[in-house]
């Protein structure tokens, strides 16, 4: 008799779907449940692969599918479904030996992520539990060209230019999400605790730089899409530093697309003509503690 697995479900959490493993011997009993016993969420599908040699069945679902449902917390996305055993009658339809049993199962996708300007993608760092599982969301920013059409191959500013700066979140098969720049941090080398240092944007997504009298910086209103943030910069350097060099790293994050913005989600520019704060979306409110930079706990 073939060894049955420690863990019998294995889930794994992909970027567009989730993908469950079963072993048939599913209670450890060395009985096998049947395929037609087994299904995925509330819309009961069926396996996609069957695999009688290996006596296992895998089900294959985009996060949407099968009736799995949607909550999200303060630091994730969280899609559930459930794995359903309903064993079928045999012989006698008087007794039963087994009982109906459900598997909760859950894929976490973390909402936030730091990326730094050159536009690396997160590398995935899953967290493996029997039935649980965790992907990142791939968060990137790029410098863009001047009509925002490309990404600018060079890195290259004169003081006095203006630095065109894209936010994106790749949201395939998730549910509609809406862009946000927590804070932007300029740093002379790629440490980002090195100092010296200026936050351009600081207070969950107040563009502060815009303040200043010598500067124009603002979020670009409206958005090309909600999962797109875009935002420009005049260009800056280190007073004294003779590497004429910045790093900017920047810390994203995401919320419900139908979630009305706060001050904790918000994308907010300094309006010099009006000296008055103002939101790409949503009430001016939501801006007011820029003016008091101050808001609410920093996640």
């Amino acid at each position: 008799q073939a060894a049955v697995p420690r863990h019998p479900v294995a889930v794994q959490c992909q970027e567009a779907q989730i993908v469950v493993r079963v072993h048939r011997d599913l209670f450890g009993t060395g009985r096998l449940v049947k395929t037609a016993e087994l299904t995925l969420g509330s819309a009961a599908c069926l396996p996609a692969v069957w695999s009688p040699a290996e006596s296992t069945m895998t089900f294959m679902a985009g996060l949407h599918e099968c009736g799995s449902t949607l909550r999200v917390t303060p630091d994730a996305l969280v899609y559930s479904t459930s794995l359903n055993y309903n064993p079928v009658p045999t012989g006698n339809p008087v007794i039963i030996r087994t009982s109906p049993a459900v598997v909760p199962i859950e894929c976490h996708y973390p909402r936030k992520d730091n990326v730094s300007s050159n536009g690396i993608r997160p590398t995935w760092a899953p967290f493996h539990s029997t039935l649980s599982s965790e992907e990142k969301l791939r968060f990137s920013l790029h410098l863009m060209n001047d009509d925002w059409s490309a990404e600018r191959l060079s890195t290259i500013f004169q003081l006095g230019d203006v630095l065109h700066f894209q936010a994106g979140v790749n949201t395939q098969n998730h549910t509609p999400l809406r862009l946000f720049v927590d804070n932007c941090v300029a740093t002379p080398t790629p440490d980002r605790s090195s100092s010296p240092q200026y936050a351009f944007i600081d207070f969950s997504g107040c563009l502060v730089d815009g303040q200043l009298e010598d500067a124009t910086s603002t979020f670009i209103s409206p958005r090309p899409r909600q999962d797109v943030l875009q935002f420009a910069v005049d260009a800056f350097k280190f007073a004294g530093d003779s590497g004429n060099m910045i790093y900017i790293t920047c810390h994203l994050k995401v919320s419900l697309a139908d979630q009305a913005p706060d001050p904790m989600n918000k994308a907010c520019s300094f309006n010099k003509a009006s000296s008055l704060w103002a939101p790409v979306e949503g009430t001016r409110d939501v801006c007011s503690c820029c003016e008091m930079r101050s808001c609410g706990l920093a996640r």
